[in-house]
């Protein structure tokens, strides 16, 4: 269980934060980075380790956010364990700001550079096989989004995983049905991902990835079997989850907030408006 000082990571608090960062820094990314909330929230509130509070602790678990354009859900995160102060929200991409649109590894919370997708998961791959090799108990847990499954060197780890039967390692998938530039079955169609990691060794289940309860049930599953496989979880989920106006529209990709829609938006999110 994690050592949080804030263990409930509430998902409007966590909308809330994207939402004025991105307002704060006039920045993209909203709608892939809400649709990771949930699975940010379960795993930082239940499962992922960091004795002492310590983002560098040397033994503590590993969550690479292979989808690095998403990394507001993880600041926001970050910022309840206390490990960001506030005002790198309020001067989010200002000058003298250490965070940046895509996750980097120079931050204290943040494992991976990533954003060049396709990379952070073998990455994961290798943290997890040194874990192995070590003995240390330490599990990886990797982020990665649907049209990211295009890139082949997903496929190159996936079958690294299986054939040294990592089951220290879960990725798991947002499947939000979209990319930068289209939906993700109209660039290029991925079939079943369950089947597909199933078929990669992985032992697999599929989950509405924003059923805080589905999620957490799942990982407890798949991290409790007697199977050496390593894990996959594929999240059903919606882009720009949480604010109506966003959801399911691929535009939110790269759109801005002006001060109509960050009003419009906060207020969503502060109504639970689904």
């Amino acid at each position: 269980m994690t050592s949080s000082p804030n263990p409930a990571f509430d998902v409007k608090m966590l909308r809330t934060t994207v939402l004025e960062m991105a307002y704060a820094g006039s920045t993209v990314h909203i709608g892939c980075a809400f649709s990771i909330i949930e699975l940010l929230a379960v795993l930082y509130r239940n499962y992922l380790r960091y004795p002492g509070n310590n983002p560098h602790a040397s033994d503590r678990d590993y969550l690479v956010l292979s989808k690095g354009h998403g990394v507001m859900a993880q600041y926001a995160c970050m910022r309840e364990l206390g490990w960001l102060p506030d005002e790198a929200f309020t001067g989010y991409f200002s000058d003298g700001s250490n965070l940046t649109g895509l996750s980097d590894s120079r931050i204290p919370g943040l494992e991976v550079t990533s954003g060049s997708l396709g990379h952070g998961f073998s990455v994961g791959v290798g943290l997890a096989m040194g874990a192995k090799l070590s003995g240390t108990g330490q599990r990886t847990f990797a982020l990665v989004g649907d049209g990211e499954l295009n890139e082949g060197p997903i496929w190159e780890g996936a079958l690294f995983a299986a054939h040294n039967k990592l089951k220290n390692f879960m990725v798991i998938v947002d499947e939000n049905g979209f990319q930068a530039m289209g939906r993700t079955d109209e660039v290029l169609g991925l079939g079943s991902i369950q089947a597909k990691f199933e078929s990669f060794g992985f032992e697999t289940m599929t989950v509405d990835g924003h059923d805080e309860r589905a999620i957490d049930e799942a990982i407890v599953q798949l991290s409790s079997s007697t199977s050496n496989a390593p894990k996959a979880l594929v999240a059903r989920t919606v882009k720009g989850k949480g604010v109506p106006f966003m959801e399911g529209d691929n535009i939110w990709h790269y759109t801005r907030l002006n001060s109509e829609t960050y009003e419009k938006a906060l207020a969503a999110v502060a109504g639970g408006v689904q």
